[in-house]
């Protein structure tokens, strides 16, 4: 069974008021920096390079991920990751987020109680435009790292979610404007 495609609609202006059945997690708007951490694949030998800016413009508040991915040295992503206070609420299905940025594919990394060793995460991909717009993941998009991990990830050991630059050779730029559950 194939899972469900993610689904990405365009964010004119702000992002609209919530839905009843979704959750934020991130705006940006007071103090990221104290719960956003960017690190790459230096910790593990690897070259490549970046950072994580906290931005505003006419938009509002938002996150910046810029640097250089490399594969050489084994290496190949940077990423901008929060840890969760707490579980998403109880009938969740998926995350949500406002991004644009260069025109290039991304992902968002999950990680759980599961999920021990570094380089184990839950994965699914999106594209970014230089527009503003809407990305839901269906957790059921989301693929375990390795055969050691469950086949279907429990949203209700979710530790932390990373947006991640990943995988080639690449100039990455990604804004961030929202991080949510649905």
């Amino acid at each position: 069974m194939n899972p469900p495609a993610m689904v990405t609609m365009p964010a004119l202006g702000g992002a609209g008021p919530l839905l009843a059945d979704e959750a934020m997690i991130e705006d940006f708007q007071i103090q990221p920096e104290t719960r956003w951490r960017f690190f790459a694949d230096t910790v593990m030998g690897g070259v490549s390079c970046g950072q994580v800016t906290f931005l505003r413009d006419v938009d509002g508040a938002f996150a910046r991920m810029t640097g250089r991915v490399s594969t050489e040295n084994n290496g190949g992503f940077i990423q901008m990751q929060m840890e969760l206070r707490e579980s998403p609420p109880e009938g969740t299905t998926g995350v949500r987020l406002i991004v644009r940025g260069n025109d290039q594919p991304y992902f968002v990394h999950l990680r759980t109680r599961g999920t021990i060793l570094p380089w184990q995460y839950y994965q699914a991909g999106f594209d970014v435009t230089n527009g503003w717009a809407e990305v839901r993941l269906p957790f059921a998009a989301f693929a375990p790292s390795g055969v050691m991990l469950r086949d279907v990830l429990r949203e209700s050991s979710l530790r932390s979610v990373a947006v991640v630059a990943f995988g080639r050779n690449h100039a990455a730029k990604i804004d961030v404007r929202e991080v949510g559950f649905y």
